[in-house]
């Protein structure tokens, strides 16, 4: 089973880091992951449906336009069974409250340690009953 990921930042740099760094899952089929610019172009995506469906957003929290903790409120109104984990540069104690605050289930700071990432993609993308 593949392990689906929507990536949103609107830093263009962050997929080609994924995929260097995730270059052996994505080869075997491990993990899909798609990427957004945006919160608005996650949200397009979401309802649009991404095939295979998303288990996983990971999202930055400052972003022009719609931030990550609005993107992850949206989420949760939309799709509250979506865990989503925000990914910031700025990992001071009201970022941290605000996202746990909108329903986050990680909160992880920059530089994004991989390794670690990936042990928290197991835990978080639990496979679906039947």
């Amino acid at each position: 089973m593949s392990i689906s990921i929507l990536v949103v930042d609107d830093e263009s740099d962050v997929a080609k880091l994924f995929k260097r760094k995730y270059r052996r899952e994505l080869q075997s089929g491990e993990y899909v992951i798609n990427f957004a610019g945006s919160g608005e172009d996650a949200i397009r995506m979401l309802e649009a449906g991404i095939k295979p469906k998303v288990m996983l957003i990971l999202s930055d929290i400052n972003m022009p336009g719609m931030s990550g903790i609005e993107l992850l409120q949206e989420a949760k109104k939309r799709w509250p069974e979506l865990p989503v984990a925000m990914i910031t540069a700025y990992g001071d104690p009201e970022n941290k409250r605000s996202a746990y605050g909108a329903g986050a289930a990680e909160f992880l700071t920059k530089p994004i340690d991989f390794t670690d990432l990936k042990s928290k993609i197991a835990v978080l993308v639990q496979p679906a009953d039947g």
